[in-house]
């Protein structure tokens, strides 16, 4: 059996979770986002004593890597690699969009449309990335202005679900388009948990020393 400890704080909910072969065993959430520096470490070793295992147990530290909040993004990553490091274990990183769109997929489970997931990166800007029911990407993370052509000629031809912080936004621009559907998640932990531990499977590691987050764009954060 695979213990994975997954961390989440790169949006405005935090969320770190023991999970045993991608299935979330405990976990621990906060609300917060000026406190997920604080939050992170106690919530971690909770979690162990909690799931009744030692850090040794752990086979691997996953973590969102972005993009996100600048500042919930260097906790996480510092937080993540300060455990692989001290435990001696495997880094896993992977993308915040990558997560949201898994989220909305295993919520949805809708093969015939597109999935895109928004992060409010404040105006009328967004990080944002399209994927299909495969989790593959059908155009890769960007930073994008909404504006009321934005996503053209792909929302032309395919329904696409958005989501995320940023998707309100975006909503208010295409009142009128079928095409354009709407809905939040509430799988962020579970869906990480999930693709954490298939990125162990292949072993889809990522360097301890060299790696990360993955901002996009550099940003003033005031969280």
């Amino acid at each position: 059996m695979s213990y994975i400890l997954n961390i989440d704080t790169a949006t405005e909910a935090a969320h770190v979770s023991v999970a045993q072969n991608g299935i979330i065993i405990h976990q621990l959430a906060n609300h917060i986002q000026k406190d997920h520096a604080a939050f992170v470490q106690p919530a971690v070793e909770a979690l162990i004593k909690t799931a009744g295992i030692s850090f040794n147990d752990v086979a691997a530290i996953a973590v969102t890597a972005g993009p996100g909040s600048y500042t919930g993004l260097r906790v996480g990553m510092a937080s993540a690699k300060g455990l692989c490091f001290a435990l001696n274990k495997p880094l896993i990183a992977i993308s915040t969009l990558e997560t949201m769109a898994k989220a909305a997929i295993m919520q949805q489970n809708d093969a015939s449309i597109l999935y895109c997931p928004m992060i409010d990166a404040r105006r009328m800007e967004v990080f944002t990335a399209i994927y299909n029911h495969q989790l593959q990407q059908i155009t890769p993370p960007q930073a994008l202005i909404l504006h009321q052509n934005a996503l053209q000629p792909t929302l032309q031809h395919y329904k696409i679900l958005f989501f995320g912080s940023g998707a309100p936004k975006w909503k208010a621009l295409q009142t009128n388009n079928p095409q354009a559907l709407f809905t939040s998640t509430d799988l962020l932990p579970q869906a990480l948990a999930a693709l954490s531990m298939s990125y162990y499977n292949s072993s889809h590691f990522f360097d301890v020393a060299y790696t990360e987050p993955f901002y996009i764009k550099e940003f003033k954060d005031n969280t």
